[in-house]
């Protein structure tokens, strides 16, 4: 069992032999845009200082927005399952959970630079923003590769349209929440 959490948690993040199953690419995907959009929407209403670029900010949006993905999804599971879920499962809604996390990686990496001098805090954080709408909108790339099709114009086309929609839904929760 430890053997299988192991692989489970530590698979390869970027080549396998056998691609992903629609199921779980679509809750990873789904996971990753979500954790994008919070990240992006903790992003926009820190007033960066040089004391503080609001590091804290997208750590604290990014853990807390896992930990509850990760309940929701096992509760979700518990009723799809009619009963407990069986054993690896809490390891599957974990190992899905996980591109929330990853969100948080680049902008706290940009604002860090700001945190150390190499950046000015505002532009770290307009770098932190754009790299998440970025993040975002490469999405399609991804999703035309699941489909076995190549990227083309409609792919860039798709990745524009896809930010944009995402910015709306920034704002969205950006004007309801602060």
């Amino acid at each position: 069992m430890a053997r299988d959490k192991s692989k489970l948690l530590h698979g390869p993040l970027f080549f396998r032999r056998v691609p992903l199953d629609r199921r779980n690419a679509a809750r990873r995907i789904s996971a990753y845009i979500y954790g994008n959009i919070l990240i992006l929407s903790a992003l926009i209403p820190v007033a960066p200082s040089h004391e503080d670029v609001g590091i804290a900010v997208v750590l604290g949006a990014a853990v807390s927005t896992f930990v509850a993905h990760v309940f929701a999804e096992s509760v979700g599971q518990s009723v799809r399952q009619s009963g407990a879920p069986a054993a690896p499962e809490p390891w599957l809604d974990l190992r899905d959970s996980l591109p929330i996390l990853s969100s948080a990686v680049l902008p706290c990496a940009i604002l860090v630079a700001a945190a150390i001098g190499w950046l000015e805090p505002r532009t770290a954080q307009v770098l932190a923003e754009v790299a998440m709408l970025v993040r975002i909108g490469g999405i399609t790339f991804v999703i035309r590769r699941l489909e076995g099709e190549r990227p083309d114009r409609s792919t860039l086309l798709g990745a524009f349209l896809l930010s944009c929609v995402a910015t709306a839904v920034v704002a969205v929760k950006v004007i309801l929440t602060h």
